[in-house]
């Protein structure tokens, strides 16, 4: 019996999934038909070729799905179902029936589609920092627990891909929708840095950090699902796209915070993926390569969109979309010169919120490596940084070990070129000293910062605080009052105001 065109079956499932009168909602992309009914959704594989798949049989088809029912229960299990037959008996089609099997569908539970992140992300307030920190955890912990690819990526696997970026741009070249020298600048640039670091790209991949991870980490596979972050449709179709540096696959959602303009929370995303996660200091060293290649990817793939278009006004407005990706992959390649900010103030006094805050105007992109005393503590202990810790955490031995590191992170991320910003109370004019002096020791131009705020406000913001990774209690803040804390020299920032104003203050001192 031949098989029947997938436009029948399209139809078919149509008619089939049509509730009260009330047809599926259709979602066509060039891989998949997603059919969205009730709490459900039924995806079909496109009998289609590109150069990265071949879904023209059922047997790919069958695969793909079953792989993709796979991969995506490791990070969202409620959300993928399972597969389930098409079926055609006597000329009628059925879903899961028993007849000849005609074509596959991945089931799945249907969510709410306002509550996707590229939906949150262009609602005022919908994407606040607590959501970014807790989808950072879900990434660091997927990322840590992924399989290893040890023979894929690395090297050879970034500099196919940068190569295969050259070619895209090149098969674009009479569209004239990119100046073709910004182009070989960017892409000429990236082949340069890949080859300068191909030994810190090779070491990665050796040491564990090429897995086999999601491959298309954006904020549109990513949704709110029981009120927790949950990521979705992982790549399935091509192992290229997926088994690659964990870090290149954060750095797609890096991207794409950016240019939705969410700069702001890309730097937290980033900086709790480095507090949660096991990542390395030479995460400063190809994050620039990472995220320049995931813009340029967009900009090609754009470009050819674009250039697709019959309308001229959908046209425009493609070309627009696939500039802006290259001017972005561009600006990922711009050197910054590090330099070290501290920032110190008694418990509430709103020190920490400012350190993150002005995080993402100083250094490279998303922003200064933030280093938080309160975090690197929990660490040393083998504890989460949103968990307390007991006594044990806080003797002066651990206290003195937890200075020592603070400040190595600190010194190690700027050998590598990145700013950063040091949070802590710096209640010991020593450890103001010692912060100057890895300023000194980098060769880096240093800024500190005092923030003040009467103890009435310091002690009102500790005793509302939710989700805090500092365990300062109402009476410890209030015994800081009592603090001998020595001669500051450091500039003075008054944050008993409102936040807006308090890092007006800090901008102005530092310049940016």
């Amino acid at each position: 019996m031949l098989e029947p065109r997938q436009d029948e079956i399209v139809a078919f499932l149509k008619a089939a999934l049509t509730e009260g009168g009330q047809p599926p909602k259709i979602v066509t992309t060039h891989i998949s038909v997603v059919f969205l009914i009730g709490d459900k959704a039924f995806k079909l594989k496109r009998a289609v070729e590109f150069p990265f798949l071949d879904f023209r049989t059922l047997e790919a088809r069958h695969e793909a799905c079953l792989r993709e029912v796979e991969i995506n229960r490791r990070t969202a299990p409620k959300i993928y179902l399972g597969v389930v037959p098409v079926t055609r008996a006597q000329d009628k089609f059925e879903i899961g029936g028993d007849g000849q099997v005609v074509d596959w569908l991945v089931e799945m539970t249907r969510f709410d589609e306002t509550q996707l992140f590229d939906r949150l992300a262009g609602v005022d307030k919908g994407l606040r920092r607590p959501v970014i920190e807790e989808l950072a955890d879900v990434i660091a912990d997927f990322h840590a627990g992924a399989a290893l690819r040890p023979d894929r990526g690395g090297f050879t696997g970034i500099r196919n891909i940068a190569e295969n970026n050259v070619l895209s741009f090149e098969r674009l070249s009479d569209t004239g929708i990119f100046d073709a020298k910004e182009v070989e600048s960017v892409t000429g640039r990236t082949l340069e840095l890949i080859d300068a670091f191909s030994s810190v790209l090779d070491t990665r991949r050796m040491e564990g950090r090429v897995r086999a991870c999601h491959g298309d980490l954006h904020l549109r596979n990513i949704c709110l699902y029981d009120g927790k972050p949950t990521l979705f449709d992982a790549i399935e179709f091509s192992t290229d796209f997926s088994d690659i540096d964990v870090l290149y696959d954060l750095a797609f959602l890096l991207m794409d915070l950016d240019f939705h303009g969410k700069e702001r929370l890309a730097s937290f995303l980033f900086n709790r993926y480095l507090d949660v996660g096991d990542e390395r200091a030479d995460a400063f060293d190809v994050l620039p390569i990472f995220l320049t290649m995931r813009a340029q990817i967009r900009a090609h793939v754009g470009a050819a969109i674009a250039a697709s278009q019959s309308d001229e006004n959908d046209k425009v407005r493609e070309t627009e979309t696939a500039q802006r990706y290259l001017e972005l992959a561009a600006n990922y390649l711009e050197p910054s010169a590090p330099r070290l900010v501290a920032v110190g103030g008694l418990s509430g006094s709103g020190k920490s919120r400012l350190a993150r805050e002005v995080a993402r105007y100083l250094g490279r992109r998303p922003g200064a490596r933030v280093v938080r005393t309160d975090v690197v503590r929990k660490r040393l202990a083998g504890q989460h940084p949103n968990e307390k810790l007991g006594a044990d955490g806080y003797t002066k031995e651990m206290t003195d070990q937890t200075y020592a590191t603070f400040y190595d992170q600190a010194r190690i991320a700027l050998e590598r070129g990145q700013s950063v910003v040091l949070d802590a109370v710096f209640a010991n004019e020593e450890q103001r000293i010692q912060a100057e002096t890895v300023a000194e020791g980098c060769g880096v131009p240093f800024t500190g910062i005092w923030v003040d705020a009467p103890d009435e406000v310091r002690l009102e913001r500790v005793a509302t605080r939710t989700r805090n990774v500092s365990d300062v209690t109402v009476d410890i803040a209030a015994r800081q009052s009592t603090y001998e804390l020595g001669e500051i020299n450091w500039s003075r920032v008054d944050s008993g105001g409102k936040k807006r104003e308090t890092v007006r203050q800090a901008r102005a001192l530092l310049g940016v």
